[in-house]
């Protein structure tokens, strides 16, 4: 659960694992039990994923509450503790229950303990923490402290939830398999090669199980649904396969042919539908598995000057690590020796090793490729780069895209409209057979048969609306493209926080970036110094590195090494000033000192107008001038340039060639904004806009252009960001503002955004292909299997066939080329 501010205060999230659903109705139902649950604010069920998404106030409903909530309902459900691990650890000395009560009151009351369970007669603790919180290497010393050792561990080896589905789904349809093959050969045998005696009953027998036993969860699920007064797709199935199993009854009154086959064949296609569906879900959500396998198992440290191996678990924070080439770095920390160079592909996306050296950062799981590294853990657990990925992974499959909105809302009245439907076909068939007949006789497929009773084609066309309808591929179209392409964005370093903005971001019309450390590298250097009235460089240099030393302005502190490059000592500042988006001033010897822009030089009433054409000259080579004053008189200019990143030109070239439109914000005078501008090719300069002002500059795009994404560092523009219709962070290191945007791009560069982009337009294309497919093969599908064109075996066949197509076509989203078209360097 993590505490978050939303408006209203004290609101908080919590995940609910959820299982039982078969569609996407059952998850509308859960869905809307929560949402009109006093003290839950919104709620989001993910059927593909099977968990539900709450944001809730803890003072008016507890977490316990909300999993009730999901249980009266219908569903299993439980609190997801994903943050969480478990550890069993085996213990020795206990000589009696009394020993290992005290051991588990030991542990329970140990910080970052959630749970202890100590069992005497197996001599094991089996201990749930949270390892941001404490470490396995702390648990371990409170079981010694209480007087006993631990001789062995084990380390809990956590089921593969996929596989577990995968293998239920797969023994159901086997089994389904092995009662309904001998039933088919049966009824070929018995119609084509010679009657059978007793047909009917052992037909009846070995339908029987299919229908009735495997098929229980169906059945129950339609019990459950219909108590609910919301019937689902398993309700189709039951009166599908179940109704006309019954129904065969009458054949002892009425003249009609046998059912079973086709009820047993029904139920079998559902479960063979059920596993292909559930292995193919199982492939889209690989993302959040693949992340989690890229963690180091185990870390090397130091213990009284010998290295020790040790489970990753147990490293807490501030353990000076040990990290030979070849090996992943276990967690997040700071070089404290040694260089190397890093990959960091699994962070960023990029196959270029980085430079490491004392003093830098690095992330966990990326691997060490050349010299030996000593790394002190700064992050541990639930804390690291790589969880906090996997968190913005799992949010993303939890949210919902208008369009998804739309497709659940029509969703919802899909199943009853089929039942409707079905009933009308019985209806129609009773009242006007001969037209029914003729449409048959018309198309003359081959498994259609005009000459069976009536009543026999009735039922046959009823239950062929209702097993051939499905809501399933509605209901998949959205969360199996996001499970997909959320992952391929990890995978690129494009973190996609809300899926809202994949739908939003093929609407944009125009980005406006920040220039300092977007399109530049955010490491200005001083490439002039003019000096005026007698001044020297050294002189300039002192007053103004004095004065910048005490800002924190990137411009300032180029300035800053510049004077230390030349040995000068700086001075103390007394009333020092800093004027937002004009420059800084203060006492230096006595003298009062102005550094900054003309804006700041007008204030001070100081005279600059002969230097104009300096002035223009600089800027007109996209250098910021910096005006230096003393005593009212200027003393000279400062120039101070900022490198632009590699990749700046070819990336703004491919997203004009995308139709979007580019803008730069800056807090820079327009010439030099200008000259950075054409530099770089973004088509319209937004120039000296203060810190403050940036939020009502996107406004202002908003109402020229309408849609209108922000590319910024995150942290300073975060209001610009939240005004955006798409926020797009940028940055790299550990400590990138993931809160802060809607998509954010680990890779410091800006090609990144071309490849967040791409990702977005791949997504959504996706979604809109699914829910094509989907909405066609039901359009069609349906009136077909009304005027009885369709026989209920097939029809089951292609409502299982439409729902793996759905999976499959969203796991397609894998091969799409979303990297940038340009080559490293190119136009720079």
């Amino acid at each position: 659960m993590t505490q978050v501010e939303y408006g209203l205060e004290h609101l908080a999230h919590a995940t609910i694992d959820i299982k039982g659903m078969s569609c996407t109705s059952c998850a509308q139902r859960v869905e809307k039990a929560l949402q009109k649950s006093k003290g839950i604010k919104e709620a989001h069920v993910n059927f593909a994923v099977e968990k539900a998404y709450v944001e809730f106030d803890p003072q008016l409903i507890k977490e316990e509450e909300m999993v009730s909530i999901v249980k009266e309902a219908g569903y299993e459900g439980h609190l997801a503790d994903d943050h969480l691990q478990t550890v069993t650890l085996k213990i020795s000395g206990m000589s009696c229950v009394a020993c290992a009560q005290r051991v588990e009151k030991n542990l329970a009351k140990t910080q970052g303990v959630s749970e202890a369970h100590v069992n005497f007669a197996a001599e094991k603790a089996t201990v749930k923490y949270s390892p941001g919180e404490v470490g396995q290497h702390t648990l371990k010393e409170v079981i010694q402290a209480a007087g006993y050792a631990v001789v062995d561990e084990e380390r809990e080896v956590k089921k593969d939830a996929d596989e577990e589905k995968i293998t239920a789904a797969a023994r159901r349809m086997w089994l389904s398999i092995a009662f309904a093959a001998p039933v088919m050969i049966l009824m070929i045998t018995h119609m084509f090669i010679v009657p059978i005696p007793g047909y009917f009953p052992i037909i009846a027998v070995l339908g029987f199980p299919v229908i009735f036993i495997i098929g229980a969860p169906t059945h129950l699920a339609t019990w459950k649904a219909l108590k609910n007064l919301s019937p689902n797709m398993d309700t189709l199935v039951t009166m599908g396969s179940a109704v006309p199993y019954i129904l065969n009854f009458l054949g002892f009154w009425l003249p009609i042919s046998s059912f079973i086959e086709m009820a047993t064949t029904i139920m079998t296609f559902h479960m063979v539908g059920r596993f292909l569906e559930t292995k193919a879900k199982g492939r889209a959500s690989q993302a959040i598995k693949k992340l989690l396998e890229m963690e180091a198992k185990t870390a090397r440290i130091l213990v009284d000057g010998e290295e020790k191996e040790i489970p990753v678990e147990e490293l807490e924070v501030g353990t000076v690590m040990i990290v030979r080439p070849g090996e992943k770095i276990p967690t997040d920390g700071i070089v404290v020796s040694g260089e190397s160079s890093v990959d960091v592909s699994m962070a960023t996306g990029e196959s270029i090793p980085v430079d490491k050296k004392e003093g830098d950062e690095v992330i966990g799981a990326t691997i060490n490729r050349q010299g030996i590294l000593r790394v002190k853990a700064t992050k541990v657990g639930k804390d690291t780069f790589l969880a906090q990925v996997i968190k913005m992974v799992e949010e993303c499959q939890g949210t919902k895209i208008p369009i998804q909105e739309f497709a659940d809302r029509v969703t919802g009245y899909f199943v009853p409209a089929v039942i409707l439907i079905s009933i009308g076909a019985f209806v129609s068939w009773s009242l006007f057979p001969e037209f029914h007949l003729g449409v048959i006789k018309f198309f003359n497929f081959p498994w259609t048969n005009p000459d069976l009773p009536y009543f026999s084609l009735t039922v046959l066309a009823t239950i062929a609306v209702l097993v051939i309808s499905c809501p399933c591929a509605l209901g998949l179209a959205t969360p199996t493209v996001l499970m997909v392409g959320s992952g391929v964005g990890a995978e690129k370093g494009v973190l996609i926080r809300n899926g809202e903005a994949i739908q939003t971001m093929k609407d944009v019309q125009i980005i406006a970036f920040d220039k300092t450390g977007t399109i530049t590298k955010g490491k200005p250097a001083v490439t002039d110094i003019l000096t005026f009235n007698g001044y020297s460089e050294t002189e300039l240099l002192l007053f103004a590195g004095s004065i910048e030393a005490a800002s924190e302005h990137p411009l300032g502190e180029a300035v800053v090494e510049k004077a230390k490059e030349k040995d000068i000592v700086l001075q103390e500042v007394n009333d020092f000033v800093a004027i937002a988006g004009q420059g800084v001033q203060g006492i230096i010897n006595g003298k009062r000192v102005l550094v900054g822009s003309r804006k700041l030089m007008v204030e001070g009433k100081v005279d600059y107008e002969h230097l104009y054409k300096e002035l223009e000259r600089l800027e007109d080579e996209a250098k910021t001038t910096m005006l230096v004053a003393v005593d009212g008189e200027i003393a000279g200019i400062i120039a101070v340039a900022d490198t632009l990143k590699e990749d700046s030109i070819a990336a703004i070239a491919e997203i004009e060639e995308m139709g979007i439109k580019t803008a730069i914000i800056t807090g820079d005078n327009q010439r030099t904004a200008a000259a950075i501008a054409q530099k770089v090719g973004i088509s319209r300069v937004i120039a000296e806009v203060l810190p403050d002002g940036k939020v009502n500059e996107i406004k202002k795009l908003q109402e020229e252009y309408g849609t209108v994404a922000m590319v910024g560092d995150g942290i300073n523009d975060a209001p610009a960001l939240k005004q955006a219709n798409v926020g797009i962070a940028i940055g790299t290191g550990t400590d990138i503002a993931i809160e802060a945007a809607d998509i954010t791009l680990i890779r410091g560069e800006l090609s990144a955004v071309v490849t967040g982009i791409k990702l977005s337009r791949a997504t959504f294309k996706k979604i809109k292909e699914n829910y094509f497919w989907a909405w066609i093969y039901n359009a069609v599908a349906i009136p077909a299997a009304f005027l009885g064109l369709i026989h209920p075996i097939i029809g089951a066949a292609a409502m299982a066939a439409s729902s793996l197509n759905v999976v499959l076509n969203s796991t397609r989203l894998k091969k799409v080329n979303i990297d940038p078209e340009y080559t490293f360097g190119k136009g720079c």
